[in-house]
């Protein structure tokens, strides 16, 4: 029986025209959905509800540039339209179109390292491995 493991950071990564620009320690992800209640004439209560758009607020911690994205000048402060590819045993989830809203850094000289960064994407795609 083959093991298969819990993602690391070399499975979390950002991504920007292709290229991985930035691996991420750990990640959490919140989705929230608008949603509208649906009434009728005459009704006390809604006949039903209708789904709106969803959003994905991501808080991702500790990320390292990769050293293509250094040589390249990569400014986490620059990033947008950039995807959050994350690999885990049997399948990829994808969060598309993002842009960062806040960074937060914790300096080291000459380190490319962001301590934090709050993402807002507006896609979220699931494939199988």
């Amino acid at each position: 029986m083959e093991f298969m493991g819990f993602p690391t950071s070399a499975d979390i990564y950002l991504e920007l025209n292709g290229k991985k620009v930035a691996v991420v320690q750990s990640y959490t992800a919140k989705a929230s959905k608008t949603s509208k209640n649906v009434e009728a004439f005459g009704e006390r209560e809604p006949v039903g509800t209708i789904g709106g758009q969803s959003k994905y607020t991501l808080e991702l911690t500790r990320l390292y540039a990769t050293d293509d994205a250094i040589s390249d000048g990569i400014n986490f402060y620059e990033l947008s339209d950039f995807s959050l590819v994350i690999c885990k045993p049997d399948r990829k989830i994808i969060y598309s179109g993002c842009q960062w809203s806040t960074i937060s850094e914790q300096g080291e000289l000459d380190a490319m390292v962001a301590e934090k960064i709050t993402v807002v994407a507006s896609r979220r795609i699931e494939t199988t491995a």
